[in-house]
């Protein structure tokens, strides 16, 4: 299974193609708006919000609710876009009006962003050629993805959950989630302003996005994707690239401002003996085979144990800052200040959801790289043998 996908920040529309998902599981515009709402909320969000209604239109792959078993075509248009046309149109522009004016050239690179090393890559003097496709609003359509992948992870009786661990050095309790379902801490986190299972700490939270967002600058923080349902035996120690962490760090990594992804306890293991790190195999009748703890976060030799996946990712303050940082216009070489083109003062809520999708779309893929798959109840069963395989062992 694999995706694409394509479009520019103010361009018309967002779109993407999944290939190699199963017949006959439902997928419906209704779950996957559902899930592009989510990561237009959490507090700390800017304008663009206010703007864009992210709504998606499947084009292709379903009929009726359920997949067909061709490639599926996801849409979500950007309604922005009417004010956009002529900038950002794909028509060449006429001889009689100025292109400079049009395009809104752009030669101020700004720090952080991928305007100055992409120029330079592809060869862009107008940079805006660069900043549209970089933008993270592509990410609005990685989630219409991920919301497909979670829909058939459902079937199979997995279910994915994400939530905020930290924002400027605030943490949250881990204990506030501790023997909680995927569908308890969503139903916490749902009504919770920053997505955040701790209501004590997601107040202190919600205050310094507000300071931040007051001072003119910006704050990051950690998202925790927690996977449930999951066999034991996905992923294989074979080979290097068909180790599941290493898939699911890459995907975490590719999110806009993501900077850094642990497992488990992750960092904290470098702190620990190896007798506090490990976790002890146990076996009764009625669950089969599992771990005393999961501080390895549901990953042995790149293999899922049975256990809750657990991954955590690190997300940058946004580098676009109401407080500008300096920068040097390529065309003058002069030094400036950077300007805002829009900028959310925090976005850890927003990207959790993202973080969710990226994750849940590699752990399907995963599955679907590892079994027959041409119709979900082949699916079903094959994983439903796996699990009682496992169990017995």
């Amino acid at each position: 299974m694999r995706y694409l996908t394509a479009g520019e920040s103010h361009g018309p529309q967002l779109t993407a193609i999944i290939e190699g998902l199963p017949a006959q599981f439902e997928v419906t515009k209704e779950m996957i708006n559902y899930d592009l709402k989510r990561r237009q909320g959490g507090h700390g969000r800017g304008r663009r919000m206010q703007i864009e209604k992210d709504l998606v239109d499947i084009t292709s792959g379903v009929r009726h609710g359920k997949t067909l078993g061709s490639p599926v075509a996801l849409v979500v248009t950007n309604d922005d876009f009417k004010h956009w046309t002529k900038i950002m149109g794909a028509d060449p522009l006429p001889e009689d009006i100025d292109p400079d004016e049009i395009k809104r050239q752009i030669s101020r690179p700004r720090p952080g962003h991928a305007d100055l090393v992409g120029g330079m890559k592809y060869g862009h003097r107008d940079l805006r050629n660069v900043l549209e496709r970089s933008s993270a609003r592509e990410t609005t359509v990685r989630v219409a993805v991920g919301s497909v992948a979670k829909a058939l992870l459902r079937e199979l009786g997995i279910h994915v959950v994400s939530h905020v661990t930290e924002i400027v050095g605030i943490k949250a309790d881990p204990q506030k989630i501790a023997g909680k379902s995927a569908d308890e801490i969503r139903a916490i986190i749902e009504e919770d302003a920053c997505y955040c299972a701790d209501p004590e700490a997601s107040a202190q939270m919600v205050e310094a996005i507000d300071a931040a967002k007051k001072e003119g600058d910006s704050i990051g923080g950690v998202v925790e994707v927690i996977v449930e349902g999951l066999p034991a035996g996905i992923g294989s120690y074979v080979h290097y690239d068909r180790k599941l962490d290493g898939k699911l760090a890459q995907a975490m990594l590719s999110i806009n401002a993501f900077k850094g992804v642990e497992f488990g306890i992750g960092f904290e293991a470098a702190r620990r003996k190896g007798s506090e790190v490990h976790d002890e195999i146990i076996w009764d009748e009625e669950q089969g085979y599992t771990r005393a703890t999961n501080r390895l976060g549901g990953l042995e030799g790149g293999m899922t144990t049975g256990m809750p996946l657990v991954v955590r990712g690190v997300m940058k303050p946004i580098p676009t800052l109401y407080k500008p940082l300096q920068s040097v216009d390529i065309e003058t070489k002069e030094p400036f200040k950077a300007t805002v083109e829009r900028s959310d003062a925090c976005a850890v809520p927003a990207a959790s959801i993202v973080a969710e999708s990226v994750i849940a779309f590699e752990v399907a893929k995963a599955i679907l790289e590892q079994f027959h798959a041409d119709q979900l109840p082949q699916l079903q069963q094959q994983i439903e043998e796996l699990r009682a395989y496992t169990k017995e062992f």
